[in-house]
């Protein structure tokens, strides 16, 4: 057994080290960092020689192309006896979290906001704090721009999850009034 030395109040900087042991390790101790892979090695290359602008911009394109893919295939449209193309739904029958989504894309993009809310409406309700985020983080990234920084608690994050689960609970029962949220 050994003793505990406390100094004075313990506060979070200075927490009580059992006697005769040191604060940290000493020199040579512990885990050798590993050493990145080519690949790793390749990306952080090329991260560190591109633009300030380069990720920005490839995270525009990405999100681009998932708006295009939505606009191409117009999946509100779809033939009745098409086969899902979501596996749960495939494997299961129910709806996924996530359905409805590329519908509820199609429709903002078209600006029929109430059609993509029946849809999805936590997309919808989500979208905008998505764009800010996205356009204060670009911005940044680009341009330096200090946009005020929309601060989300991780209670509100956790909460947003929560009904987002729920969501996806209700929306698969099959007695009303949860059967108008079926898609």
């Amino acid at each position: 057994m050994y003793r505990e030395r406390v100094t004075s109040v313990p506060g979070p900087a200075d927490q009580p080290q059992p006697t005769g042991w040191p604060a940290s390790p000493p020199d040579g101790y512990g885990y050798p960092a590993p050493e990145p892979d080519r690949l790793t090695r390749v990306v952080l290359r090329l991260y560190e020689r591109s633009p300030r602008w380069a990720v920005p911009l490839a995270a525009v394109g990405c999100v681009g192309l998932g708006m295009a893919y939505a606009l191409l295939s117009n999946p509100a449209h779809a033939d009745p006896d098409a086969a899902p193309t979501c596996l749960l739904k495939l494997t299961t029958g129910l709806d996924c979290p996530g359905c409805g989504g590329t519908r509820a894309l199609w429709y903002v993009l078209h600006g029929d906001l109430p059609a993509a809310a029946r849809h999805h409406f936590l997309f919808v309700f989500a979208l905008p704090f998505l764009a800010y985020l996205f356009v204060a983080w670009a911005g940044n990234q680009a341009f330096g721009w200090r946009l005020p920084e929309l601060r989300i608690s991780s209670k509100v994050i956790v909460g947003f999850l929560g009904v987002w689960l729920a969501f996806s609970v209700l929306r698969n029962l099959p007695w009303a009034p949860f059967t108008s949220l079926y898609v």
